[in-house]
């Protein structure tokens, strides 16, 4: 009898088949910099560096946080609160898993992570045709530990010279509430805006609201076959507010009603000065209405070596379905979506968008991506777009947008059409050089163009990169040295060798 009775005992206490585990505790661990306990800081270097950071507050980790103590375990929660802290852009390293505290003790979600170098000065340059950009400036990516960023930055394009602002903060007075200011003063124009509100910041989301403006006077540039044939001014001032419901809404999958509404007085003119008398500038005021239906079946690859070095990477590869209608002066319609393919070591994404009003802007691509073979990424890209009746403005160039052959320089490609199809194997030389940088090479073989009407501007180039990444920053975004060859048909496209100093594709 006292057996039955333990036994039943037993069968009482534990919990039912099926019975998801509660989370007792969340422990936080974050590491400094560099972590002197695991003995990869090098010397003077790291411990001044860690003197000179501050750590990313605990409170700041667990408002981004899906789950809290008391909450049932749920895998696919805690999979997408990972993805959320890689997303504050504030660490080089994350990962969240469960532990026990003792023998047989309460469960304990760990949450585990390591803090980048978020105070720095930047300079950036690049060459590619001739044409150089080149920045300068200060960022603070992490502001007292809170994951605030601000942004001072000088530069000039072959275009005009710019002094821009930024400051973003993820959690405004309410947490997940992101506000975003940014403010521009160019050589030809000045620029702001603003957007602060909830967005659907996790698959299971039930709402989001979010407010945006912009105020613009600025000139804007048309360029064919690399020469400028047009010159605007644009003048805008636009508020509006978008959101959403969820009609369904799991942390794996949702159906999601959205709404927008906005208002707009925008207008260009021909950038005439030597006009007298002076031309006076149009005022046209539109208001804009949007609504739809989005769905969604949320995946996710987690990589390493991919666009940076030395941490993982979050890789979209979602199902997804967006559609909707405009309204405005009349009726148009917006659509965009995504499938994909997976397999053990990489995966085949699809992606298009059109919409449609006045003009309309049609693009597709897809990225196929294995790294099957060991130190290796090998990715094949396809891209194309089609405009109609683009604003000014609005055209491709492969250039600004860095989506096409990557040893031409400004405006080189430029239209209403667009075709890109790279190849490139980035091979890892060294994943955490100095305990600085990761440092690798990557053959290359670009051709693609941009165009308006039948006559196709198409160019290509094939060679080597050289890409370098830091590890310990919080963004490790490889930059690269390319050289290499430049072919193509077009008229007025050099042939030859060339060499690039550039950002790397983020694909």
């Amino acid at each position: 009898m006292r057996a039955v009775g333990l036994a039943l005992l037993v069968l009482i206490a534990r919990p039912p088949l099926g019975t998801a585990q509660t989370i007792d505790t969340i422990v936080i661990q974050n590491a400094n910099v560099f972590d002197d306990h695991a003995g990869d800081s090098p010397g003077f270097v790291g411990r001044l560096a860690n003197a000179l950071h501050v750590r990313t507050r605990a409170a700041v980790i667990r408002r981004s946080l899906l789950v809290s103590p008391g909450d049932p375990y749920d895998s696919a929660q805690v999979a997408e609160s990972e993805r959320g802290l890689r997303a504050l852009g504030v660490f080089r390293f994350v990962r969240v898993d469960t532990t026990r505290l003792g023998a047989g003790g309460p469960l304990a979600l760990r949450v585990v992570t390591a803090d980048g170098w978020s105070s720095k000065p930047q300079a950036s340059y690049s060459t590619a045709g001739g044409d150089q950009t080149w920045d300068v400036g200060f960022v603070e990516e992490n502001f007292l530990g809170t994951a605030s960023q601000f942004e001072v930055s000088y530069g000039r394009t072959p275009d005009r010279r710019h002094l821009e602002f930024q400051y973003v903060n993820p959690h405004f007075f309410l947490p997940r509430a992101t506000l975003l200011l940014r403010y521009g003063d160019l050589s030809d124009g000045k620029k702001g805006a603003w957007q602060v509100g909830v967005p659907f910041y996790q698959t299971a989301a039930r709402r989001a609201l979010v407010t945006y403006g912009e105020s613009a006077r600025e000139r804007v540039l048309t360029f064919r076959n690399d020469s400028l044939v047009a010159a605007w001014q644009h003048r805008v001032l636009r508020a509006g507010v978008t959101g959403g419901v969820a009609l369904h809404a799991t942390s794996r999958d949702y159906v999601r009603l959205w709404l927008g509404a906005e208002w707009r007085r925008e207008d260009f003119a021909r950038d005439d000065s030597t006009a007298s008398p002076p031309v006076p500038f149009p005022r046209s005021t539109f208001v804009t209405g949007r609504g739809g239906l989005e769905i969604g079946h949320v995946r996710f690859r987690v990589l390493e070596h991919f666009n940076s070095y030395a941490r993982r990477e979050d890789v979209d590869v979602s199902q997804t379905l967006r559609l909707g209608t405009v309204v405005e002066s009349g009726v148009g319609y917006e659509a965009r979506g995504q499938v994909s393919a997976l397999w053990r070591g990489g995966f085949a994404l699809l992606h298009g968008e059109a919409t449609g009003l006045d003009s309309t802007r049609t693009r597709g691509r897809l990225t196929v991506v294995s790294q099957n073979l060991p130190g290796q990424t090998l990715i094949v890209h396809v891209e194309g777009g089609a405009l109609h009746r683009p604003r000014p403005g609005a055209e491709f160039d492969l250039w600004i947008d860095q989506r096409g052959p990557r040893l031409f320089g400004a405006h080189d490609f430029t239209g209403t059409r667009m075709a890109w199809l790279a190849f490139e194997d980035r091979i890892l030389l060294a994943d955490d050089l100095w305990g600085m940088v990761g440092l690798g090479i990557a053959p290359f073989v670009d051709y693609g163009g941009a165009w308006y009407g039948d006559t196709r501007r198409l160019g290509g180039d094939a060679g080597v990169a050289l890409r370098f990444g830091p590890t310990r920053a919080v963004h490790g975004d490889a930059a690269e040295w390319a050289v290499g060859y430049r072919f193509g048909s077009a008229q007025g496209i050099a042939k030859g060798w060339a060499i690039a100093i550039r950002r790397g594709f983020r694909f």
